[in-house]
């Protein structure tokens, strides 16, 4: 009788632990899946930002003498290398999640979580080093640089300037996730070793 109630105490116990775990694992999944939205928008967004316009550099008689520009992404190095890394963290981020989903049966002896751990310290160091330089060349274009005599062009191409922000508002989000998620895998990953050093 004693070993019936151990064995039903046992059974509820694993079926809690189990259902704390499952929910702990879609929480990780469903921000890694909100990462992967935050950077796969602010690339496109960076991708996709150009704007041009004509402007009146001098007045010959009465005749205005007008130019017209282009602001691209690809004219500032920093916002391509801004638009690849996403793009890399948001590809990334996709593949883990498929893996999350399908591999689970495939894992050798925990490598998946170690694995994933390591990789989403180095998606995390490699985004935010692409935001570090995009948001150090979006201050250039908002306030220029008196001392290295560099002019501002927010004044004079607002809506491309206004969409970067946006991008890099963005992309910062998604680095807060993946912060996030990488946390978790971490402690997660503590937690089995301890358990299986035990």
């Amino acid at each position: 009788m004693a070993s019936e109630n151990a064995e039903k105490l046992d059974i509820s116990f694993n079926t809690a632990s189990d259902t704390k775990q499952q929910k702990k694992e879609w929480i990780n999944l469903s921000l890694r899946a909100l990462s992967f939205f935050a950077t796969a928008s602010a690339t496109f967004i960076m991708a996709l930002n150009k704007q041009t316009k004509s402007l009146v550099v001098a007045t010959i008689g009465t005749n205005p003498l007008t130019i017209t520009l282009t602001a691209k992404f690809l004219h500032t190095p920093a916002f391509v290398f801004f638009v690849i890394v996403n793009g890399i963290v948001s590809l990334y981020n996709l593949v883990v999640i498929a893996v999350d989903i399908l591999g689970p049966q495939y894992d050798y002896k925990g490598l998946r979580l170690g694995l994933t751990a390591i990789l989403d310290v180095m998606a995390v160091a490699l985004a935010a080093s692409g935001d570090g330089a995009a948001t150090f060349m979006a201050e250039i274009g908002r306030n220029g640089n008196s001392h290295a005599k560099w002019e501002k062009i927010c004044d004079k191409f607002q809506e491309y300037c206004n969409r970067s922000s946006v991008a890099l508002a963005t992309s910062f989000l998604g680095i807060i996730l993946l912060l996030i998620v990488t946390v978790m895998s971490i402690t997660k990953l503590f937690k089995l070793n301890r358990i299986s050093i035990s």
